[in-house]
C-alpha cells in the first residue's frame, strides 16, 4: 500500500494505491494503477510528477483515510496531521513520517480501462535515517503494509525474511543436476 501524492491546484494531496511496484530498473522506474475518477490524478496530470510514499504499519489508518475520502472534499493533508516535504520536483509532496518516499517524474499514462497505469522514473530517493541498516533500506525496520483483495480486503506488515533471493532455489538445482 502506498500514499501517492500530487499537488492538484497548488494544494498538496494523496490518494491510497494498492496496485504498483517496480517497473523498470534502468533507468529506475514505478508503476501505479489509479481509477480515472481520482482527484490527486488531477494533479499528476497537470504536472507531469508524483511521489510515491511507502506506508508503514504505524500509518495504515491515514493511509486507508486517503483511499476512502476525497480531496476535492478535505484537506488530508490536515486531517492526517501529515508534515510534507519537497525534493526537486516542487510539485510531488512527500510526506516526513513516512519510512520511504520516491519522487517521480511521470513517462507514460497509459488508459488500461478501469485504471490509468501511471508510471513515473524515481527522481530521487528518501529513506528516514530509522529504517536504514549499514546504509541500506530494511524492510524490518521499515515495516510496509499490503493490502489483500477479498471479502473485506485486508492490510497486512510485511518483513519476515525467509531466504535469500536467487539462493534458496539453489537446492532444487543441486537435486537436478545429481
Amino acid at each position: 500500500a502506498f500514499l501517492i501524492g500530487a499537488d492538484v491546484n497548488k494544494k498538496p494531496n494523496f490518494l491510497a494505491v494498492t496496485w504498483g511496484g517496480v517497473a523498470c530498473g534502468r533507468p529506475p522506474m514505478v508503476s501505479v494503477a489509479i481509477r480515472h475518477n481520482r482527484y490527486t490524478l488531477n494533479g499528476i496530470k497537470q504536472n507531469m510528477v508524483f511521489s510515491l510514499n511507502v506506508t508503514s504499519k504505524d500509518y495504515a489508518v491515514e493511509t486507508d483515510y486517503c483511499g476512502i475520502i476525497s480531496g476535492l472534499r478535505t484537506n488530508k493533508v490536515m486531517d492526517c496531521g501529515f508534515r510534507i516535504f519537497y525534493g526537486d520536483l516542487t510539485s510531488a509532496p512527500m510526506i516526513e513520517q513516512y519510512p520511504v518516499n520516491l519522487e517521480c517524474k511521470v513517462v507514460h499514462i497509459l488508459d488500461l480501462g478501469s485504471h490509468y497505469l501511471v508510471i513515473g522514473e524515481i527522481i530521487e530517493t528518501y529513506v528516514s535515517e530509522d529504517c536504514l541498516t549499514d546504509g541500506k533500506p530494511d524492510v524490518i525496520k521499515i515495516q510496509p503494509i499490503a493490502y489483500m483483495e477479498g471479502q473485506p480486503g485486508d492490510y497486512y506488515c510485511i518483513g519476515e525474511n525467509i531466504g535469500k533471493a536467487f539462493r534458496i532455489g539453489k537446492v532444487l538445482k543441486k537435486r537436478s543436476d545429481g
